[in-house]
């Protein structure tokens, strides 16, 4: 696990990159592991970095990272590349995989049982994109360390 942070004597953001980056195996584990990493990553930024954010946002958090770990296990193989980016007063999420057709929402149905992932990732986060890697493709969702109600609005998909 690499826990880089750029500059040093940062002490919380703006002006400050946190982050995390964890190489997955694609077995089931890694899913709880990746909740796990987020967690442990969010406090430590508290603790030591001064970032303030509240359950509600360390909830989202995991919930972001859950569904796109469970996401690049289930349609791609091999491993999963985790990066956690603290930058501008957002958690940025980034799952890379090796896939290479990228993701689409689809269209509301209640009678679906299941693949909603997408869906509550765009609802919560405050971006989404998806970009074709040479190898594969990224996933990046930005989640605010705020808890506005400007901000918790639902947002479609770009």
């Amino acid at each position: 696990m690499d826990d880089g942070s750029a500059g040093d004597g940062c002490s919380a953001p703006p002006g400050c990159v946190l982050q995390k980056s964890v190489a997955l195996e694609g077995d089931g584990a890694c899913i709880a592991q990746a909740r796990h990493l987020a967690a442990d990553f969010l406090t430590q930024a508290a603790a030591g970095h001064g970032v303030v954010f509240s359950a509600r946002v360390l909830d989202l958090t995991q919930l972001v990272v859950s569904e796109l770990v469970t996401n690049a296990r289930k349609y791609a193989p091999g491993p999963v590349l985790l990066e956690l980016r603290i930058a501008g007063g957002v958690v940025e999420v980034v799952v890379w995989d090796s896939e290479p057709v990228l993701p689409a929402a689809r269209p509301a149905d209640a009678g679906r049982v299941g693949q909603h992932g997408l869906e509550i990732v765009a609802a919560i986060a405050q971006s989404v994109e998806a970009v074709r890697e040479a190898v594969g493709k990224r996933i990046t969702a930005r989640v605010t360390l705020t808890d506005t109600p400007d901000e918790t609005a639902a947002r479609p998909l770009p």
